[in-house]
């Protein structure tokens, strides 16, 4: 089964399957000690730079800003949503995110 993911409107969203999905401006909290020293970060997602899929998971690669410590940058391959049946299921951001180190396909 085919999926179609892109980034939208100069990264402001990640479309599946023509749909808009995740957002840029949510507040994430992240398992990222390489991205900041703060213990759990509190990172605003600014921008979609890419997004891509690993097993069934969608990723994405995301610029933001930790607002605990205001740092900047790109913390990884972050989880945004899952594909069950071909459709997309969005992830409770609310809890602690894992950022995606290996197994990424584009």
């Amino acid at each position: 089964m085919s999926v179609s993911l892109r980034v939208l409107d100069d990264g402001a969203w990640v479309s599946v399957n023509d749909s808009r999905q995740v957002s840029v401006s949510e507040l994430w909290r992240l398992d990222a000690p390489e991205f900041c020293s703060c213990t759990v970060p509190d990172f605003v997602v600014e921008n979609f730079q890419s997004v891509g899929v690993d097993g069934r998971t969608i990723t994405a690669n995301v610029y933001g800003q930790c607002i605990q410590c205001g740092e900047t940058g790109v913390p990884g391959w972050i989880p945004v949503g899952r594909l069950k049946n071909g459709e997309y299921v969005d992830l409770d951001r609310e809890n602690v995110v894992l950022p995606a180190h290996d197994g990424h396909e584009n």
